[in-house]
């Protein structure tokens, strides 16, 4: 009876491994396939906000200011904000000298939300067009503007550019390098390559700023940790496509250590189930269409590290299938062993080739520990949260 129930519970996880891994596998292929569009300068220029929401970032922030406002972009169609939140006043005169905008705020609880919330709210609607979010940690490559403008010259009304590694310096910032660029493959090229919007990350996105003013005034989005989230949600809602633009580069910290990473990892976690919460809270309120159903798939999709953990248990049962000659396993340890195959091969897909190195072969190696860490993650996770889940940025080399 015990093994029984044990099958039918296999047969359900591997079915369910099984839709997610040849969904997977149709996205990776099509991203690879599908040929770009080309996004360079356009004759006329959106008038464009440059949005920096800032929290307790002194050591980052200055840099990330200064490389916005040199950005190659007309500078009159062009303005830099910062919500300075729990910044030094050394800080923030050295913003004011370079010089950008700085909007200091103070809220007991701390959000993203509320720093965007208040830069939208104290910014004229009426001087920009278009509002680019970016984190206190990102820097625009030469360029990146003139596509995104060129993409809303285009028609679009909403934008990810294409956020990459900014530094590589642990094995930890590599391995997040590659599900960085996993995700930008099959999350935005691979979406796109479908006909479906690209997914947003939190930053280098762009959006209307008249439509983004409107989404961060909404009731309960000041209280939402996830509120990237319910931006992407809002403008499924409003049948507003999200283009990807392949070589738009905005430069990302990614995290140097396992505790950082375990932080962060809990917050997209939280994120997850808040993002997947709106698809069933007034659901008659959405047009259930394909874009509808694809993004809530995308949903309930469980992190990668989640999945290749499963695998490993899925192994350790197969060892001890084979140590006590139970017939545990269903279907057979062959059909599992295929799965994990080709679940490996359509990452291997995804990762763009200037990361397969002697140094990625290395971080490789350290996947284990974060396994760990995603279960640590997992039980430290609080759906009720309230403030925002900063994560500590520590890469404070120069970038030219």
């Amino acid at each position: 009876m015990l093994l029984t129930i044990l099958h039918i519970i296999f047969y359900i996880l591997f079915l369910y491994l099984a839709v997610n891994t040849f969904y997977f596998l149709v996205v990776a292929i099509a991203g690879k396939i599908r040929k770009q569009p080309v996004y360079k300068s356009h004759d006329l220029k959106k008038r464009i906000a440059v949005l920096i929401p800032s929290y307790k970032e002194d050591h980052v922030i200055v840099q990330t200011a200064r490389k916005a406002r040199e950005h190659n972009y007309p500078t009159e169609k062009f303005d830099v904000y910062v919500a300075a939140h729990h910044l030094t006043k050394e800080t923030i005169q050295q913003l004011r000298d370079i010089p950008v905008n700085v909007i200091e705020v103070s809220f007991e609880i701390g959000s993203k939300a509320r720093s965007l919330n208040k830069l939208l709210n104290v910014i004229p609607e009426t001087n920009f067009d278009v509002a680019i979010i970016l984190d206190a940690d990102n820097i625009m490559l030469p360029g990146c503007l003139e596509k995104v403008n060129h993409a809303f010259q285009q028609g679009y009304r909403s934008v990810q550019s294409h956020r990459i590694a900014k530094n590589k310096n642990t094995s930890v910032a590599v391995l997040d390098a590659i599900s960085e660029e996993i995700n930008n493959h099959l999350f935005r090229r691979g979406q796109r390559a479908l006909g479906f919007s690209a997914n947003v990350i939190g930053s280098g996105m762009a959006f209307e700023f008249s439509k983004l003013k409107e989404i961060y005034n909404k009731p309960g989005i000041l209280g939402n940790p996830a509120c990237d989230r319910e931006v992407d949600f809002e403008i499924m809602k409003s049948n507003i496509m999200i283009e990807f633009i392949e070589d738009a580069y905005v430069l990302d910290e990614k995290v140097s250590s396992k505790a950082v990473f375990e932080r962060q990892r809990t917050r997209w976690l939280e994120s997850q189930v808040i993002h997947l919460k709106m698809f069933f809270a007034d659901s008659r309120a959405i047009k259930k269409n394909a874009h509808y159903f694809n993004k809530l798939f995308n949903n309930l999709i469980p992190p990668r590290v989640i999945i290749l953990l499963i695998y490993v248990l899925v192994f350790l049962i197969f060892l001890l299938e084979k140590a006590s000659g139970l017939p545990i396993l269903a279907p057979t340890y062959t059909w599992w062993f295929l799965l994990t195959l080709l679940y490996a091969f359509t990452l291997m897909l995804s990762v763009p080739v200037n990361l397969y190195s002697v140094q990625t072969a290395k971080a490789v190696l350290y996947i284990p520990v974060l396994m760990f860490s995603m279960v640590r993650a997992l039980f430290k996770m609080k759906v009720s949260r309230k403030e925002f889940l900063h994560t500590p940025k520590a890469f404070t080399q120069d970038v030219h």
